[in-house]
């Protein structure tokens, strides 16, 4: 009975620290809440650079999760007006200089978006990290006396994806630092990073993002969050076509 009082005695501290760990899918769905919320509008800088060029652009974008996106280019004037809509599984972009709207096939939402590293779906969300995947904790560190967890995340069968597993690293006030996506021989394919950390629209989220190609480090797109609120009302039309190709 002594030998087992100690056990007895700490086996509260262990349930304890058991209930207070996260779980991955905890994790997950806290980093998207924290990046997104239930909607957002913000402005933002994207900066594309490879080993030959650099090209910026400026862009407006509105989402009400987890169905509908909006992002609108307003510079380089060349490029102004362009846009991609979002509702649910459908995508269109707008070219105002043929006024064209053309549907994005679901085989092209991996395509690059205006020539970034950033794909269709990444930048209209199309696929949901917590909906569509399975999500297992499989490490963890120290970094600036935070706990930065490590999550590998697998898809759920018949899932709408095509990475063959996403590695997150998640600090536990849900600020994502890093997450890589592989294809599917398990390759690495990219990297995105985020840093700088402010507060922003009344909650502190990194404001820069930066996402590189694994097989060219020199190609790179860096998206810096200029302005961003919250959980904002939006107009009921603004998710429509005719928004699309006329914001007014």
């Amino acid at each position: 009975m002594k030998r087992l009082l100690p056990a007895l005695l700490l086996f509260p501290l262990f349930a304890i620290a058991a209930e207070s760990s996260p779980g991955g899918e905890e994790l997950v769905d806290g980093m998207e809440d924290t990046l997104w919320g239930d909607s957002n509008q913000g402005r933002f800088t994207m900066r594309i650079e490879t080993e030959y060029w650099t090209r910026e652009l400026d862009l407006e974008a509105w989402m009400d999760r987890p169905e509908k996106t909006l992002i609108r280019i307003h510079a380089p004037k060349k490029e102004a007006g362009i846009g991609s809509l979002r509702i649910k599984d459908a995508m269109w972009n707008y070219l105002p200089k043929v006024d064209r709207t053309i549907k994005i096939p679901p085989s092209m939402m991996l395509q690059p978006w205006m020539g970034s590293n950033f794909s269709n779906d990444d930048l209209v969300k199309e696929s949901s990290f917590v909906n569509d995947y399975s999500h297992e904790i499989t490490g963890s560190e120290e970094q600036d006396g935070v706990t930065v967890y490590h999550v590998r995340s697998t898809p759920k069968p018949d899932a709408p994806v095509v990475w063959s597993r996403l590695e997150f690293k998640i600090r536990d006030d849900h600020i994502p630092v890093a997450v890589t996506y592989f294809g599917e021989r398990d390759q690495a394919v990219k990297e995105m990073t985020y840093s700088a950390i402010e507060t922003m629209g009344g909650r502190r989220i990194p404001t820069r993002w930066t996402m590189v190609d694994s097989e060219d480090a020199k190609s790179r797109t860096v998206i810096e969050i200029e302005s961003i609120e919250f959980n904002v009302p939006l107009e009921e039309d603004l998710f429509t076509l005719r928004r699309l190709r006329n914001p007014q």
